[in-house]
């Protein structure tokens, strides 16, 4: 037997126990108290289960989770576009361009969601004759594009700083290193620089959608039927407190779903890093 076996068949000591730290109780307590409360929303569920009422109101559940699904899409690709010019005037070194994408993301970013709504749904009804006159208000006048118009703008300037902050990451070395083999500054950017920079944006940009995600709610409130509209109309009919509930479980069950998604995505990017 040579010393590797013995050393392998050589029992370990077992390991220390855990002390019960002040943390750690902690920690089990609101584990259980939350497991506790799951299990009695369930069960609540399950009693309050009235199958009239999700034959009636359950397609429009599935109509507003659609509307929900396709204007966090359309919104966060039409930001995506947007957000690559901002980024780039955020990063340029003239100061006209620099100050007026600045000015834009300070806006959207410190500004809530729900007042860029309002203002673009509320605020330009204003100002029709104008719009008429330039033939935009055909366009402005429904709720819908306002929502997308509203939601677009303001992902646009959070993803713009994750793509700037993304790109800044990335070391110096990698353009001299570029510039050393010959690439140009397009070359550089498109096969060097950002991919790697979009490994490093990638779990933001999962939080991004995420939180335009549960923002989408307030689209209800300018009177787009999303998921949380159908809610706010089945519970003005039936006075039910469930509806609620079950319009929590859909959008925590997209948002699980999505991490899950993002996860398997920043796996299969990253799997050259992990050894």
């Amino acid at each position: 037997m040579s010393a590797l076996d013995s050393i392998a068949d050589t029992v370990r000591p077992p390991a220390p126990a855990r002390p019960w730290t002040p943390a750690r109780i902690a920690g089990n307590v609101t584990l259980a108290f939350w497991l506790i409360a799951g299990v009695l929303l369930a069960w609540y569920l399950v009693l309050a289960w009235a199958p009239e009422k999700v034959a009636k109101y359950g397609p429009s559940y599935i109509s507003g989770l659609l509307v929900t699904l396709q204007l966090v899409g359309i919104s966060i690709l039409i930001g995506a576009v947007l957000s690559i010019p901002v980024a780039i005037g955020r990063m340029s070194t003239n100061p006209v361009l620099s100050r007026l994408a600045f000015a834009y993301v300070y806006v959207f970013r410190g500004t809530p969601l729900i007042a860029q709504l309002f203002l673009i749904y509320y605020g330009l009804g204003s100002f029709r004759p104008q719009l008429e006159a330039v033939g935009l208000w055909a366009f402005f006048r429904e709720a819908w594009n306002c929502a997308v118009f509203a939601f677009a703008l303001n992902t646009a300037a959070y993803q713009a700083e994750i793509l700037r902050g993304a790109i800044e990451s990335v070391p110096k070395g990698q353009w001299e290193g570029a510039a050393a083999l010959g690439l140009g500054r397009f070359q550089t950017m498109y096969k060097v620089i950002l991919p790697q920079a979009m490994i490093v944006a990638l779990r933001p940009y999962g939080n991004e959608i995420i939180l335009m995600i549960k923002g989408s709610a307030i689209v209800a409130l300018a009177t787009v039927y999303d998921l949380m509209g159908e809610t706010r109309r089945a519970y003005s009919r039936t006075y039910d407190f469930q509806t609620y509930i079950w319009a929590a479980i859909f959008y925590l069950v997209i948002v699980e779903t999505l991490r899950n998604i993002w996860n398997l995505i920043e796996n299969r990017l990253t799997r050259h890093l992990k050894r």
